[in-house]
């Protein structure tokens, strides 16, 4: 079984996929975020082995990209240092693919497929 929930980073400034960027996967349990994930894009900017093979569960789910770190490696500083949002899962049998595009100075994303 692939992976439940999967991202995949775009730098918009540079047109390319964003490397290297350190993202932790959280679910709220009882009230309480706990980390059940993290890991690194690689170099097409994406994470595709989160939680493989694992069913996947009903939940709020939140996202945090390191994106201070990123721009800190190109020499630039950034205005969101971090960036996090959290999503829902109802339907157990879906694919959820929660994109991020960056720059330096914006944010946005979308449930992609």
């Amino acid at each position: 079984m692939a992976s439940p929930i999967t991202t995949h980073v775009l730098d918009t400034n540079l047109g390319k996929p964003a490397a290297s960027i350190h993202v932790i996967l959280f679910k709220q349990i009882d009230g309480i975020w706990k980390e059940i994930t993290s890991g690194t894009t690689n170099s097409d900017g994406r994470i595709t082995d989160w939680l493989e093979g694992e069913a996947r569960e009903q939940g709020v789910y939140r996202i945090l990209f390191d994106t201070d770190s990123y721009f800190a490696a190109q020499g630039k500083t950034c205005f969101y240092p971090s960036v996090n949002f959290d999503f829902r899962i109802e339907s157990t049998d879906e694919h959820y693919h929660v994109p991020l595009l960056i720059s330096a100075h914006g944010i946005s994303t979308y449930r992609g497929s």
